[in-house]
């Protein structure tokens, strides 16, 4: 980030114009103004002398989005070539897809004086930001609620019991406690309400389409999200609170150097946060040291690095490019798992030393490929060559604000992604040196049981997902990916189009497919069936026994009245 108390080089101070009304204007103004001075700030076009080089338009009064937009297009075409900053006001409320979707070079909300000028000298080097803060808002009424079913009303009360319970294990483990029995016992009850929750939507699968908001979730409960998709047309939610807590976004340059830059700082400061599973998945990184796990994923960041610019050296087409880097992914891991287990250390093995990273890479075999990782030619053609890509049904430049968060969120599942295939690789080969175990896996997984224990799970939960959880997602058109935020690893649903895939399915997986295609087609006609019966239920009850109950009360009624007379 540039110093904005330094002086830029040159004669000519940069020409600045605001456009904001006279109180607001005078705040930015004291913020703006240093000495020495580094802008020459103008608030009218006509003390203009030649073209701005910035134009700063304040927002503080509520406008509808079609008059918003008029305006910005007449600011840009004016003052063309000049980026627009907009500086909207911290009381105003826009929904943060809107903000995002704004075809402009900055959009800053509720900033204070050192963002407002680390914006200004950012936008006049040539790059992008955004600032977004607080909770995301809509510029709309939300339209009123249509009544609900039985059948529905049952669905939404129970995923409301659910996540209310989720929510009360995530606080109760939050808490410090020294009862590690308190602890396994809410684990334990975590995974009953998740596996309860997954039962649910899979049973009410068509009515889950009125759930429309994703509830909150506790920490640890998987975030069913949906996420900008090539060619779709989705919305982006988040699977935690992170409308609340805003979104920074800063490119200093607007080409492939200045993204790839962007993205390696936001994923460093979310491994740095603690890479925690909170996926509400068992995953193979659970097993290592908190600061193995974290060295693991910086070390394939770094030699992402690494082959980014060894590829950014060879001229070569969108598909060269794709061969070269499946080719080069066995020797990117085997680089991550050195530098990881470190290439100098030594440890017993049957009464010799032997060195760890030698020993592991001769043993293992990452040259596997995960199916679920998506195509990347979108990622690699706007990594290396700063091409647009398709997000939300748009074709975005690179540089964009949607576009980089939907490079984002590909580029840490393919960091989760392989970390995972290292690191079940480590967890097989400790199981015959207990001294590896020491050094690389926590502390619980010393005991041969609970190493067996875990990589049992794991395989079960692997067997599970690619016989039943795969096929299904397959034929929902969905792709699971992880993401890094800043409590942890979080788990998304990419919802694409994977026809190829499911054409490839064979035996066992192709039955669950006809299976869940049954129970689409009969599903009409069940309900038809239980409605009618339901009705028929009603008609005896109020037509037959109801008139028959009243038959006899009446006739109770004029006995007792005929007796009370004698």
């Amino acid at each position: 980030m540039r110093d904005p108390q330094r002086r830029p080089p040159g004669g000519e101070l940069p020409q600045l114009l605001l456009l904001a009304d006279p109180l607001p204007r005078e705040g930015l103004q004291r913020w703006l103004t240093l000495d020495p001075p580094l802008y020459r700030l103008v608030d009218s076009p006509d003390l203009l002398e030649g073209p701005p080089r910035l134009v700063i338009w304040t927002l503080t009064s509520p406008s509808p989005a079609n008059v918003l937009l008029e305006e910005l297009r007449h600011l840009q075409e004016r003052w063309h070539p000049a980026p627009v900053l907009l500086v909207v006001s911290g009381t105003l409320r826009f929904s943060r897809s809107f903000l995002l979707d704004l075809p402009l070079q900055g959009v800053l909300e509720g900033p204070d004086a050192t963002t407002l000028r680390e914006a200004v000298a950012t936008l006049l080097a040539g790059g992008r930001v955004v600032e977004l803060v607080g909770e995301d808002a809509t510029d709309t009424p939300r339209d009123e609620p249509l009544p609900m079913g039985l059948g529905q009303w049952l669905l939404v009360s129970g995923l409301q019991q659910i996540d209310a319970e989720l929510r009360v294990c995530g606080r109760l483990l939050e808490s410090p406690t020294d009862h590690w029995l308190v602890s396994l016992l809410v684990q334990g009850r975590r995974r009953e309400l998740l596996a309860a929750r997954a039962l649910v939507l899979w049973l009410w699968g068509p009515l889950t389409l009125a759930w429309g908001v994703a509830p909150p979730f506790a920490d640890g409960a998987p975030a069913s999200a949906e996420v900008p998709a090539p060619g779709g047309a989705l919305a982006l939610r988040r699977p935690d609170n992170d409308e609340a807590r805003g979104l920074t976004l800063t490119l200093r340059q607007r080409n492939a150097d200045g993204i790839w830059g962007t993205l390696r700082e936001r994923l460093e400061a979310a491994l740095l946060a603690g890479p925690d599973n909170q996926s509400g998945q068992l995953l193979a990184i659970d097993g290592l040291r908190e600061e193995r796990r974290r060295d693991l994923l910086l070390a394939l960041l770094e030699q992402l690095d690494n082959l980014r610019d060894t590829l950014r050296l060879q001229d070569s087409s969108a598909e060269t490019l794709q061969q070269r880097w499946r080719a080069l992914q066995p020797a990117l891991r085997q680089q991550a798992l050195r530098q990881m287990a470190g290439p100098y250390v030594q440890l017993p093995r049957e009464g010799r030393l032997r060195p760890v990273a030698d020993t592991l890479l001769s043993q293992s075999d990452l040259s596997g490929e995960d199916p679920e990782l998506p195509d990347p030619q979108s990622m690699l053609a706007s990594l290396f060559q700063a091409r647009p890509v398709v997000v939300d049904g748009r074709l975005r430049a690179a540089d964009e604000p949607q576009a980089v968060l939907y490079l984002e969120l590909l580029l840490a599942n393919w960091l989760v992604r392989s970390a995972e295939q290292i690191s079940a690789q480590v967890l097989a080969l400790s199981a015959d040196w207990p001294e590896l175990r020491r050094y690389l896996l926590r502390d619980n997984l010393l005991s041969t049981r609970n190493l067996e224990r875990l990589r049992n799970q794991l395989n079960a939960q692997e067997r599970w997902f690619n016989w039943v959880q795969r096929p299904i997602r397959l034929y929902e058109s969905k792709r699971p990916l992880f993401c890094l935020k800043p409590g942890g690893i979080g788990l998304l649903d990419l919802t694409e189009p994977r026809d190829g895939e499911l054409k490839r399915l064979r035996g066992s997986q192709q039955l669950v497919t006809l299976v869940l295609e049954i129970r689409d087609a009969l599903a009409p006609q069940v309900q038809s069936f239980v409605r009618a019966l339901g009705d028929l239920v009603v008609v005896v009850l109020t037509r037959v026994v109801g008139r028959a109950i009243g038959l006899v009360g009446r006739g109770i009624a004029q006995g007792m009245g005929r007796s009370l007379e004698r």
